[in-house]
């Protein structure tokens, strides 16, 4: 396996795609988000005292991914066409599904910029809720699924 984010001389490079011609790209990721009942059920319920979680979590998601050139250092910057944030419940295991859905029509993938999304608004729920409960926990943040360019398609367990 090659990695081409390094030159001839090991030096950290961004790759050129530059040649490359524009596909839809279109990538899904997650991030689950474990929770206490109680605070599952006050985040169902909008009762968490600093709103709506979701929502705001939400609009954390669809920033992080317009800002993932930011975080990443090498990653490229794109022009995205979608982003969407969707959230569901377990109540089994007391957790929240958070996906990320992002889609451009360029040059390379956006499978960074759905990971950065799920992220961060994993993470958003942590901060709106971590006053009423500091053990929630934050895992299994992993790309499901990646479509476009010269690679093909990807799929989690396939």
């Amino acid at each position: 396996m090659s990695f081409n984010h390094f030159d001839d001389n090991g030096q950290a490079i961004m790759v050129n795609v530059a040649a490359k011609a524009p596909t839809l790209r279109r990538a899904v990721a997650s991030a689950k988000v474990f929770l206490n009942r109680d605070v599952a059920s006050d985040i169902q319920d909008r009762e968490v005292a600093k709103g709506d979680v979701l929502g705001v979590a939400r609009l954390a998601g669809i920033s992080a991914a317009k800002k993932t050139p930011d975080l990443i250092p090498l990653s490229h910057p794109l022009a995205l066409h979608h982003v969407k944030i969707e959230f569901a419940f377990d109540k089994k295991e007391s957790s929240l599904q958070i996906q990320s859905t992002v889609e451009a029509f360029e040059r390379t993938g956006v499978e960074m910029e759905a990971m950065v999304a799920a992220s961060v608004a994993a993470l958003t729920v942590y901060d709106m809720c971590k006053g009423v409960d500091k053990s929630i926990r934050i895992g299994d943040i992993e790309l499901l699924l990646k479509e476009g360019g010269k690679s093909g398609v990807y799929r989690k367990n396939e």
